[in-house]
Formats: C-alpha cells, sequence, structure tokens
C-alpha cells in the first residue's frame, strides 16, 4: 500500500530527459516510470527547449556534451524565460563537466556523473520533488491568501446576515474548490424596523449548498459537537473542515463547514481557519451595525417627539404673541407668505423656501416677554420701551436655538431688524454680512407692517407703501430683493387671491 501511495505522489511530477544518445534516454525513462513519475524523453536539445517552452515540466535530467548544443548553452536558453525549472546535470566524463560557477549561474540544482546504477540521481530527483512540493505549498497559501483578500472586503460591505451568510459560503467553496458546505448560527437578532416588539430573540439561521442545502440538522449536530468541545477553533473530521464563528469577545456563535471530498492538506486547513476568522468578525459587524441602526432609530424616534413637542410649544407662544393685539394677528403667517414669494421669485429652492417659512412664522417669538401694555400700546413708546421691544429679535434666536436643527433658523430670527445700511438692531450688521433670509424677512415684514391696522395708526394704502419700500433702498432694503417684491406687487390681486385661499383664517384686505 505504501508503494503505490508514493507512486500516486510521485505521479504529479514530470521529467523531461535530454540526451543525444538515445539509449540512455530510454533507460532513464523507463527507470523513473517504474518509480512512479510521469517521464518524457527528447534527443534533440533544440527541441528539448522549445518542448519546455511550451509544455509543463518540473524536472530535467540533461547530458552536459550533446549536439548541436551543450547541456550549459539549453540551460541558458531555458533560463531566459522560465525560472521554476529544476535542473540535473548528467556527464560520463567527469573532467569535461562545467565548472562549479557555471553550475551556480545557471541555477542547475543537481550534478550526476553517469553510471550503472541510478539511486544516486533518484535521491537527487527525491531532494528536487521535496523543494518543488514545498514550493507549490507556499504558493497555493499564497495564491489562497490573495483571492481570499479579494473577497473578504465584500463581506463587510454586505449589510444583511443572511446576504453575508449566503456570500460567505459561496467564497469558501469557491476557495476549497468543492460544492458541498454550510453555515449556522445561533444568534440574538433584533425585529424589523417597525414592528411593535422591539426586543431581540434568539434565532437559529441557515445556509447551505451541495448536498447540505436542506441539511440544517447536520449543521446543528457539528455545532453542537464543536461546543462540548471545548470551543476549538478549527476541526477536521475526515474530507470535512469546520471552524467556530465567534464575535470579537470569543463567544461562539455559530458554525462553517465544507466538505473538500479529498484530503485537506494542513497549508488549506489554515486558510480555511484565517477565513473563518474573517466570516465570524464580518457577521458580528452586521448583527453589531443592525444593532446600532435599532437604537439610532429609538434616539431618532425620541429626538423627534422631543423636538415636535418643542416646535409646538413655540408655535403656542408664536399665536399667544399675535393674540396679545388684536391688530397684529396673522402678522407672522402674512410675514411667511411674503418671504417665500419673494424667495420663489429669485429662483430659491425647496431647504431654503422651507426655512425661510419657519423663521417667517417665528420671528417675532421673542416678544413673549415683553409685556402687553408695550405692545398695546396706542401712542409712541419712550426710550425704554423702545429699548425692551429690540431685545426681542435676540430672546427669538435663543428660543430657537435649543433645536438644534433651528439653528440656521434662530441666526435669521436674530437679524431681522439688521438695516442694509447697517443701522439696524441687535448687531448692527450690513450689506451681505446679513443673512439673506433676514433681508428678505425685513422687507415682507416692513410691507405688511406698512399695510396693516395698528393701535397708534391705520393702515397705509399699497401705493404709499410702496413708495417706502422704494425710499428703503440701500438703507433699510438690500435693493435687489426690494425690486424683486416690487415686481410681484404689480399684480397685488393675484397675492392677495392667493393668500386667501392658502392663508383663509388670517386673511384680510390689506389695502382698506
Amino acid at each position: 500500500m505504501r508503494k503505490n501511495k508514493i507512486a500516486e505522489e510521485r505521479n504529479e511530477f514530470s521529467i523531461l530527459t535530454l540526451d543525444d544518445d538515445e539509449v540512455m534516454t530510454l533507460t532513464l525513462q523507463s527507470y523513473f516510470q517504474s518509480a512512479g513519475f510521469h517521464v518524457d524523453v527528447e534527443n534533440d536539445p533544440v527541441a528539448a527547449v522549445e518542448r519546455i517552452r511550451n509544455g509543463s515540466y518540473d524536472i530535467l535530467l540533461l547530458d552536459f556534451l550533446m549536439r548541436p548544443i551543450c547541456g550549459d548553452e539549453v540551460v541558458s536558453r531555458i533560463r531566459l524565460f522560465n525560472q521554476d525549472l529544476y535542473i540535473i546535470l548528467l556527464t560520463g566524463h567527469k573532467s569535461m563537466a562545467p565548472p562549479i560557477k557555471t553550475i551556480r549561474e545557471l541555477d542547475i540544482q543537481g550534478y550526476y556523473e553517469k553510471s550503472d546504477r541510478f539511486d544516486q540521481l533518484e535521491l537527487l530527483v527525491e531532494s528536487c520533488v521535496k523543494s518543488i512540493r514545498q514550493m507549490r505549498t507556499i504558493k497555493s497559501y499564497r495564491d489562497g491568501l490573495r483571492t481570499m483578500l479579494d473577497h473578504v472586503p465584500d463581506l463587510y460591505r454586505s449589510k444583511a446576515v443572511e446576504d453575508t451568510m449566503s456570500l460567505s459560503l459561496q467564497y469558501a467553496t469557491h476557495f476549497l474548490s468543492c460544492a458541498d458546505g454550510f453555515i449556522y448560527l445561533d444568534v440574538e437578532l433584533l425585529p424589523e424596523r417597525g414592528a411593535e416588539n422591539n426586543s431581540p430573540s434568539r434565532k437559529k439561521l441557515f445556509c447551505g449548498s451541495g448536498r447540505y442545502e436542506y441539511d440544517d440538522g447536520v449543521a446543528a449536530e457539528c455545532y453542537e459537537s464543536l461546543l462540548s468541545g471545548g470551543f476549538a477553533q478549527i476541526s477536521q473530521q475526515g474530507t470535512c473542515l469546520l471552524a467556530l464563528l465567534f464575535t470579537e469577545k470569543h463567544q461562539p456563535f455559530g458554525i462553517l463547514g465544507i466538505d473538500a471530498a479529498k484530503t485537506v492538506q494542513s497549508d488549506t486547513a489554515q486558510l480555511f481557519e484565517v477565513y473563518a476568522k474573517q466570516v465570524g468578525a464580518s457577521i458580528s459587524n452586521v448583527l453589531l451595525h443592525s444593532l446600532l441602526e435599532n437604537r439610532n432609530d429609538e434616539l431618532s424616534s425620541a429626538y423627534s417627539k422631543v423636538h415636535q413637542s418643542y416646535l409646538e410649544i413655540v408655535d403656542a407662544l408664536r399665536l399667544m404673541v399675535d393674540a396679545k393685539d388684536f391688530y397684529t394677528r396673522g402678522h407672522s403667517e402674512r410675514v411667511a407668505f411674503y418671504s417665500c414669494l419673494i424667495a420663489e421669485a429669485m429662483g430659491r429652492n425647496r431647504a431654503y423656501l422651507d426655512r425661510l417659512k419657519i423663521a417667517g412664522l417665528f420671528h417675532d417669538i421673542g416678544k413673549i416677554g415683553v409685556s402687553d401694555g408695550i405692545l398695546r400700546k396706542n401712542g409712541r413708546l419712550t426710550d425704554k420701551e423702545y429699548a425692551l421691544i429690540k431685545q426681542h429679535s435676540e430672546e427669538g434666536a435663543k428660543i430657537l436655538s435649543v433645536i438644534s436643527a433651528f439653528q440656521d433658523v434662530s441666526q435669521i430670527v436674530r437679524s431681522h431688524h439688521e438695516r442694509y445700511d447697517g443701522a439696524g438692531y441687535p448687531q448692527g450688521l450690513s450689506g451681505n454680512e446679513i443673512p439673506e433670509e433676514a433681508r428678505i424677512i425685513c422687507v415682507a415684514d416692513s410691507f405688511d407692517a406698512m399695510t396693516s391696522k395698528r393701535t397708534y395708526r391705520d393702515s397705509l394704502p399699497l401705493e404709499k407703501a410702496i413708495e417706502e419700500l422704494k425710499n428703503g433702498r440701500n438703507a433699510q432694503f438690500d435693493a435687489r430683493i426690494t425690486d424683486v417684491f416690487l415686481e410681484l406687487l404689480k399684480d397685488f390681486d393675484s397675492i392677495k387671491e392667493k393668500m386667501s385661499f392658502e392663508l383663509p383664517e388670517i386673511f384680510r384686505d390689506t389695502t382698506r
């Protein structure tokens, strides 16, 4: 049995014998074929070079003295295109052998003096075989690692556990050139998004291929068997390779199994162990990502509720501000309406319009802290009262800044009483230092104030309000924005009609 096994292993290697003596090549062929090697013969050294170029040989046995070219010239030509061929040089005359320096330079692995016995030559060939086998192992391991490195990133890109399992098994069977395999998990999974029960539950997941495609029972048995064996990373049972999958905290949660259908070499088992670690890490990563997403959803939901509650409170405060003075009721809605008309005409996008609308609605929210007596005063305000009124833009910004999503809005609210010439408040900003949205609200706010009735005066006619807007260009107002609004006001009837449709509760004739 042992002799047959050795012959079978030797048959993996191919030898080419080259000698211009036909008897010698046939003798060598007979001897090494009987030892289990695949052997071809060649008597023409030039033809031998081409056979090696076009064929696949592991070892070359060649005579040194030949015609038309000698052995050293044959080797020189071969080394131009093949550095991996193992070469043993034969000669019948020791004195005619090439010098050691030449043998080394041509990377000739052995030198043999011809005799009636080939046992010494066989030892040289066996030495070459061992080296070739080691090089094949190294190459196989290197290629396996390269293939693995090329595919492993795909595992980490997958977002679903089932997808990662399927991909992991597909690559494992590809690495080992087999069809039969499985991956089995015993894990805690979170429910689908939106499910009523948000608690994780224990689940067993299975993916199989080949004869294991529908056989999760074998996978479960193998998993329990390896668990009871003390958590060994890898187990080899005949032609089967089994590897436990571990979390980062070295807790087992599954198994990867492959039936290679042939004896598994140690280097293959090592590659499988390395790969199984990557599979475990990638699946753990998906599970962790799922957990984080679930927690983020919970936090986002909680934040959304807080955000909505605060928004409702702020909106209630806004309505309270409007309710403080009958004559300013609906003012915020109209300012937001006019501001959005201007921004639309300027070609601003939806996000801009949404931000501007919120700022318009809440631009006077800071007046909640101003007493009713000052807001409803029928007459001129004192300097102290006016100073208190001027604080409302700063106070409004503070109220809105509590909501992180309103940081931009709070700055707009703070700046809506700034003047283009720098004479406004609270910061004395000028020109483009003032947010564009605030410059738009400034125009809209002033127009609505002029065309609305107040406790201390009647509303101005449309023509008079338009004249005031023109007079304020490049002083109180941004001229470009003012001109856009003036163009819109040429069809004020259409504006009123649109306002009556969108804001029916607060609409009233602003020209009376």
